[in-house]
Formats: C-alpha cells, structure tokens, sequence
C-alpha cells in the first residue's frame, strides 16, 4: 500500500510560481514512476508530468512544456512539480500518482493516487 499527500497549491496571479510537494509512504516510492495530472472543472483529468522511478527518464504534457519541471527525492519519499509562467488555463486540482515498477504511460498505469491539491491562477 502506498499514500500519498499533496501540498503547495494555492492562489497565485498569472505569471507566478508554485511548487507542488507529493509525500509517499511507504517503501515502493523508490521503484515508482511517479505522475502528475489535474483536472480542472468540467473537463477530463489531464497529464502533466510524470518521472521515471530512476529519476532520468522525464515526460511532459504539451500544454506545460517549458513551464512546468518534475524532480524527485526518493531519500524523501517525494515527488516535486515547480510550475513557473503559470496561465488562468493551469487552474484545476492537481493529483499525484504512482505506478509501481512501471513507466506510467497512461494513467490507468497508476495504482495510487493522492487526493489532490487546488491551483488557481488570477488574471
């Protein structure tokens, strides 16, 4: 079993940052691609970014490239999105996933899911 706590959202204008903390328990994070994606309002759940358990492999949704950066610490259990240039687009609550000792291509892949953290972004 793994849990995982999203943490960093929050309000912020157009043009600003935020860093999304995702902490795991348990001991499969260090063997988990670990994912984000949101889902904004009336719209379907969307991929965001997603890293490799070995922490090499890094992926991106289009409308994030550039913006948005994945990182991981698997001393700490935990899994960071820093999202820069943030757009009123990038409003919706952002989840964290894991897919244990898989590469999380899509997001059935993912076993475990947190409970989401609200970004809003003024403009």
């Amino acid at each position: 079993q793994m849990q995982l706590v999203e943490s960093g959202g929050g309000l912020v204008q157009a043009g600003g940052s935020l860093r999304l903390s995702c902490v795991a328990s348990g001991r499969a994070f260090s063997s988990s691609t670990m994912g984000w994606f949101r889902q904004a309002p009336g719209k379907e759940r969307e991929f965001v970014a997603r890293v490799h358990w070995t922490g090499v492999s890094k992926y991106y949704g289009d409308s994030v490239k550039g913006r948005f950066t994945i990182s991981r610490d698997n001393i700490k259990n935990t899994v960071y999105l820093q999202m820069n240039s943030l757009k009123p687009e990038d409003t919706a609550v952002y989840f964290c996933a894991a897919d244990v000792f898989g590469n999380g291509g899509t997001a059935g892949e993912y076993e475990y899911w947190g409970q989401g953290t609200q970004v809003t972004v003024s403009s």
